[in-house]
């Protein structure tokens, strides 16, 4: 029976001892296994010598013609249209008279100035007789000034002109309504045309006063036309990062027209950064990739 109970007592120690053996081993392995795990992480960087390398590109950039002036027609003397002389479609010329409106007030007021006129006559002989003061006679030619002025206003605005020569785009009126200062016609200049063109502020360098463009229409898909670059805004939108350069564009056989959608294509060249190696080596597909992240960095 002795014998018995000393052989289940040492099964119980050869069991307890194998499972405190097979803790000890596991507990190996995952210590192995952890700095095994760690050595895999552990990466070799290479530090790589960085050359500058332009690369040549064409970018089409799309606009809205516009006219180079634009003018609207109106008087900033309230009354009525008398009659409009024009119609939507009709060419003029500089200083040619579009609009009439009432002209009672410009009647009186030239009446007014010409008999101011003759009191300033008789003001004259009276001073160089010495027979009136100097100053009655400064406050009749202040008048008389003043007048002249009034005059003039209720003129051009009587008579209204065109500042450039042009095609009427527009009419809002007709003879014999009230116009309190609205525009009774709209004024585009159509044989010279200007354009904005919104760029990307990577080929801000690109772009120059007096520069040359080629501008092309899908309606005349042959066709090209010649402008220039007649200024570049010197700041940059920081909300959508690009910048204008306005563009004008000659138009004497008037075949575009203010409203049409066109392009241009403007060569520019940019500065990437590639490994030396690569650029030694002619290493292809090394630039291909440097170029595509390039390019997907700053948004083209």
């Amino acid at each position: 029976m002795n014998k018995t109970i000393n052989n289940n007592y040492m099964n119980k120690i050869l069991t307890g001892l194998s499972a405190l053996a097979l803790v000890f081993t596991l507990s190996a392995c995952s210590e192995e296994q952890t700095t095994v795990q760690e050595v895999e992480k552990v990466e070799k960087v290479q530090v790589m010598k960085l050359t500058s390398t332009v690369i040549e590109r064409e970018v089409v950039l799309p606009t809205t013609l516009e006219g180079y002036d634009n003018m609207k027609i109106s008087s900033s003397v309230s009354g009525i249209i008398n009659d409009i002389l024009v119609d939507v479609g009709d060419k003029v010329s500089k200083g040619q008279v579009l609009v009439k409106m009432d002209p009672t007030q410009y009647t009186t007021t030239k009446l007014q100035y010409a008999n101011l006129g003759v009191e300033m006559g008789r003001m004259e002989a009276l001073k160089e007789a010495g027979s009136i003061s100097q100053q009655i006679y400064d406050q009749t030619k202040t008048q008389y000034e003043q007048l002249k002025e009034q005059l003039a206003l209720y003129e051009k605005n009587t008579f209204v002109r065109a500042d450039f020569a042009g095609v009427i785009s527009a009419r809002n009126f007709e003879p014999g309504e009230l116009c309190a200062g609205q525009p009774i016609l709209q004024l585009t200049q159509i044989n010279k045309l200007k354009a904005y063109i919104n760029v990307q502020e990577a080929y801000f360098p690109n772009f120059k006063n007096g520069m040359k463009l080629s501008i092309a229409s899908d309606i005349y898909p042959n066709k090209t036309f010649n402008a220039t670059v007649e200024m570049v805004y010197p700041t940059i939108d920081p909300a959508s990062h690009t910048f204008t350069v306005k563009v004008v564009i000659p138009n004497a056989s008037e075949t575009l027209r203010p409203g049409m959608y066109v392009s241009t294509t403007v060569p520019v060249m940019l500065h990437l950064f590639c490994p030396a190696a690569a650029m030694q080596q002619r290493d292809i597909i090394s630039v291909v990739i440097y170029f595509v992240i390039c390019v997907i960095i700053i948004g083209l």
